[in-house]
C-alpha cells in the first residue's frame, strides 16, 4: 500500500461531506458531487479531514482504500477549485467556436465538427484555436477533452491537429529522395 493512500484528506473551509449508508456526498462552492463506496472500504471523518480505511485488513482491501482516497481527494479538489484542460488547434484554417451548448470545430474536413457539451462541462472558446474544458468532475472534464482531441489527433509530420496545451508531439522527418 502507498503512502498516499493513508494520507488524509483535508477539507478546505466551505467543503462539506455527507455520508448516508455506502452514498458519499461532498458539497462545496463549485457543486455537489457524490460517490457510491465499495463495500470493503469505509470512511471516518474528524476536525476537518477525511480518513479512508479497508474495512479488513486484506491486500484487496488497501489497494481499494487507495483507490477511493483518491476519488475522493479529486471531488474535494473538484468542489472547491475545479479542473480544466486547455486544447490547441494548430493548422491552416483550423476553429472552433460555441454557438449555446455546442462547440463547433472546423478541423480541416468537408463539413464542420458539431460536438454537444454534456450537463455539468462547460467549454469555452477565449481564441478561435484555443478550446477550454473546465467542470468539477475530473474524469468528466478528461473525457470530454479526449473526445474533442480525437477528432483530429496530431499527426507526427506536420504538428497539425488537436491538442492539449501542455502536449509535446514528437515530430518525424519526411521522406527523402
Amino acid at each position: 500500500m502507498s503512502r498516499i493512500g493513508k494520507n488524509p484528506i483535508m477539507l478546505p473551509s466551505g467543503v462539506s461531506l455527507s455520508q448516508s449508508g455506502d452514498q458519499v456526498s461532498i458539497k462545496g462552492a463549485k457543486g455537489t458531487l457524490q460517490l457510491k463506496l465499495h463495500k470493503s472500504v469505509r470512511i471516518e471523518q474528524e476536525a476537518g479531514t477525511i480518513k479512508v480505511m479497508p474495512a479488513l485488513d486484506g491486500d484487496h482491501d488497501w489497494t481499494m482504500a487507495g483507490t477511493f482516497r483518491a476519488l475522493l481527494n479529486n471531488m474535494v479538489i473538484g468542489v472547491s477549485e475545479g479542473f480544466s484542460k486547455t486544447l490547441r488547434l494548430i493548422g491552416v484554417g483550423y476553429r472552433a467556436q460555441m454557438k449555446g451548448q455546442t462547440l463547433n470545430l472546423n478541423l480541416g474536413f468537408s463539413h464542420p465538427i458539431d460536438y454537444a457539451v454534456p450537463e455539468g462541462i462547460n467549454v469555452t472558446v477565449p481564441t478561435q484555436t484555443d478550446v477550454i474544458v473546465s467542470g468539477t468532475d475530473k474524469q468528466k472534464v478528461g473525457q470530454v477533452a479526449a473526445e474533442i482531441r480525437a477528432f483530429r489527433p496530431p499527426e507526427p509530420y506536420k504538428g497539425k491537429g488537436v491538442r492539449y496545451a501542455d502536449e509535446y508531439v514528437i515530430r518525424k522527418e519526411a521522406k527523402k529522395k
